[in-house]
């Protein structure tokens, strides 16, 4: 089995939900497993530290989760058309694996949520490749072979998948925003183990 990270930051769930997904749709693809992580939350207390361990949820991600996976899929909630600080945060310790040459040459995919329709979903996707392209990284993105892509009227670009939560976080994720994110987390894996096998 090949290990897929799917990393990620949620406030509110969205993107957690979304993160699901994507490992659902890379554990569909025979020999491929997803290792779910998390980013914690940047404080501005600067008194205390965060626990070493999440309360719930997926535990915090460690710097040999980057170096054992075979692919990556990174999501965040949008801030003002920005990835969240939290993951910027942590890309911006990747240095060691940068100069290591750690994730070159491994695919990856990235998603996001957002409050709203036009709240920067593609920009926010955009700026998460960016990173990843600097570490060498190869961007699978979601063609529009998917049929969904061209009909949601929802999440979805060809950037990556994508969910509207709405401004209260009450909207669930909609049956095209749950086929996209299957069908990301299909193509990733399927790039991963190509990959990998060479």
């Amino acid at each position: 089995m090949q290990d897929i990270l799917v990393l990620y930051y949620s406030q509110h769930g969205a993107t957690r939900e979304l993160a699901r997904l994507i490992a659902r749709g890379i554990e569909s693809v025979p020999g491929a497993r997803a290792r779910i992580r998390t980013v914690p939350k940047v404080s501005t207390v600067c008194e205390a530290t965060a626990p070493a361990i999440p309360e719930s949820g997926a535990p915090y991600v460690e710097r040999a989760d980057l170096a054992e996976c075979v692919g990556l899929a990174l999501g965040s909630p949008t801030r003002f058309g920005n990835m969240a600080a939290s993951v910027k945060y942590f890309l911006d310790g990747t240095s060691a694996e940068w100069m290591a040459g750690t994730l070159a040459g491994k695919p990856a995919c990235v998603f996001t949520t957002t409050s709203t329709q036009h709240g920067g979903q593609e920009t926010t996707l955009l700026s998460m490749m960016l990173p990843l392209m600097h570490h060498g990284m190869l961007i699978v993105g979601l063609p529009y072979t998917e049929p969904a892509l061209t009909h949601t009227t929802s999440g979805g670009s060809p950037y990556g998948v994508s969910h509207v939560s709405g401004v209260k976080n009450e909207a669930p994720i909609s049956e095209d925003e749950k086929t996209l994110a299957l069908a990301q987390g299909r193509r990733l894996a399927e790039a991963a183990l190509k990959l990998a096998a060479r």
